[in-house]
């Protein structure tokens, strides 16, 4: 008798035999299983595999990255800076005139914020003579910043003086300016040191990308803060004690006020 095959149906309805007699097996029942492709491999595990590929084709050079700007995008970017600054003095000053009705406020205040650009400035331009520091678009951002926050102590102490101008109209002037800073000296070193301490630690652990651009917001805080109460408060004084010499107008004696009840 002949030996007996044994038949399994094929996927199509076909039977197929195998030689030795037993069924072979469907290619659903031999497929691998499907492989998990969502899992993310570990920072270990990819360390494993980078020293693995390492010893076995040699070291793995490093993807660098590199940023020219040209002479054309860097005049363009000096000559936007600069319009951009001007535009905003000239801007800040004309406000600052018609909010006080007087322009020996408006000027200076902006002579008040040419000296915080110059001190962050000529600080920078030593930090790029001796350390190849190089300026770019954050370093605009940063001064305009600069520039607001000088302008904001500045007005504080303004608006003080301008207050008790209107409230004691027979003291001078100076003795005017002197209280109205003592009145807003600790608000503005209170909101200076508080944004302060903010921009130290930005520059202590934040990364390197923004290391001079928040260099330049701490030196142009510290620099705004300080011109704001002894900078453009005795400018103003000294403006308007000239302008009472020339016309004549001098204010009533300490000794005078002292003794009147």
């Amino acid at each position: 008798a002949a030996p007996s095959e044994s038949a399994a149906l094929s996927p199509s309805g076909s039977a197929s035999a195998s030689p030795s007699g037993s069924a072979e097996p469907s290619p659903s029942a031999s497929a691998p299983p499907p492989v998990d492709n969502t899992t993310i491999p570990t920072d270990g595990e990819l360390g494993e595999v980078a020293a693995a590929l390492q010893d076995r084709f040699g070291p793995i050079a490093e993807q660098q990255s590199l940023t020219t700007v040209g002479p054309v995008v860097s005049s363009d970017l000096i000559g936007q800076a600069i319009t951009l600054i001007v535009v905003g003095s000239l801007g800040i000053m004309a406000w600052i005139t018609y909010r006080f009705r007087d322009v020996k406020f408006g000027v200076t205040a902006i002579a008040t914020l040419v000296h915080d650009v110059i001190v962050v400035l000529g600080t920078f331009a030593i930090l790029g003579t001796f350390f190849g520091v190089e300026i770019d678009a954050l370093f605009v951002t940063a001064m305009l910043t600069v520039i607001g926050f000088s302008v904001h102590d500045t007005i504080v102490v303004f608006d003080r003086i301008r207050e008790n101008k209107a409230r004691h109209a027979g003291e001078p002037f100076a003795d005017i300016v002197n209280h109205s800073i003592l009145q807003t000296a600790g608000r503005s070193i209170t909101t200076s040191l508080t944004v302060a301490i903010t921009l130290l630690a930005l520059l202590l652990f934040g990364g390197s990308a923004t290391t001079y651009f928040v260099l330049a917001l701490l030196l142009g805080i510290i620099v705004g803060t300080y011109s704001s109460i002894f900078n453009a408060a005795q400018l103003l004084v000294e403006w308007q004690e000239r302008e009472d010499r020339r016309h004549g107008r001098v204010g009533t004696p300490r000794a005078v006020r002292r003794a009147t009840p």
